[in-house]
């Protein structure tokens, strides 16, 4: 049997309308694939080590964040620079540059922040055996919840899409994800543009202001050309990308950058 047309005017098919004892099921199934590894982790190594730290904040990042990559890149970006110092700024910009330009979802980062995490606190193991253990972690507890919103949710989306309510505050929650991707936006141009930030803190404001002596002039002047590429001349982004790649070998090459 089959359900109502869904949002492609295709008929929706049994096994995704909306079932109680499906739901259950899927969550029966999918919660504790999440996060029993997550309670045995914490359980045998403690809530301070990196490992229990990683499949935490993980975890947490995939429940509270919303947008898609760009949206958990400004929060992960941040926590993991500065509450936990897994990393530099600097070296996030590099593991995005790395996601942005190799084959796979832009999300993958993450298992780059989780191979450093471990990979400098390593303990016992060996740091290349501790930092391939983080990144698998960070992997699993990233996606795992996923799909289980996904399996859980998904047959319900048919039936709450003529809910007013629900769409009003989708349509806030969009509205909220386009200012926080503006702010992973500015946190990178920063950090990419200016070698040195100076924290300011103080009226319910938390940010890294430039050090506008620190200003990386051939990192400007490569994001400057990049934007006049794309939006002034029309020029392609595989292009844009290729030209400022090869600029940017050349003058590291050339000693004028490090």
């Amino acid at each position: 049997p089959q359900a109502a047309d869904s949002l492609l005017g295709e008929a929706t098919p049994d096994h995704a309308t909306p079932s109680a004892a499906r739901f259950v099921t899927t969550v029966a199934v999918w919660l504790p694939l999440w996060l029993a590894p997550v309670a045995l982790v914490v359980a045998t190594l403690g809530g301070a080590n990196v490992f229990s730290q990683i499949a935490i904040f993980f975890s947490k990042m995939a429940m509270v964040t919303f947008g898609g990559a760009y949206a958990a890149l400004a929060y992960v970006a941040q926590q993991a620079v500065e509450r936990f110092h897994w990393l530099s700024a600097h070296e996030m910009l590099d593991g995005l540059g790395m996601a942005e330009t190799t084959p796979g979802p832009l999300i993958m980062v993450l298992q780059f922040v989780g191979f450093l995490a471990a990979f400098r606190d390593s303990g016992a193991l060996a740091p290349l055996a501790a930092g391939a253990l983080g990144g698998l972690l960070a992997t699993w507890v990233t996606f795992a919840p996923c799909f289980l919103w996904i399996f859980a949710g998904g047959p319900f989306i048919e039936r709450l899409r003529d809910n007013t309510a629900l769409s009003g505050a989708l349509s806030a929650i969009t509205a909220a994800v386009v200012g926080v991707i503006l702010n992973l936006t500015i946190w990178f141009a920063v950090h990419a543009i200016f070698r040195q930030t100076t924290p300011v803190r103080g009226f319910g404001l938390q940010f890294d202001a430039p050090v506008l002596a620190s200003v990386d002039a051939w990192a400007l002047a490569l994001a400057i050309a990049a934007a006049l590429a794309v939006f002034r001349f029309k020029i392609g982004m595989v292009a844009t990308l290729a030209g400022a790649a090869a600029a940017g070998v050349a003058l590291r090459l050339a000693g004028w950058i490090a």
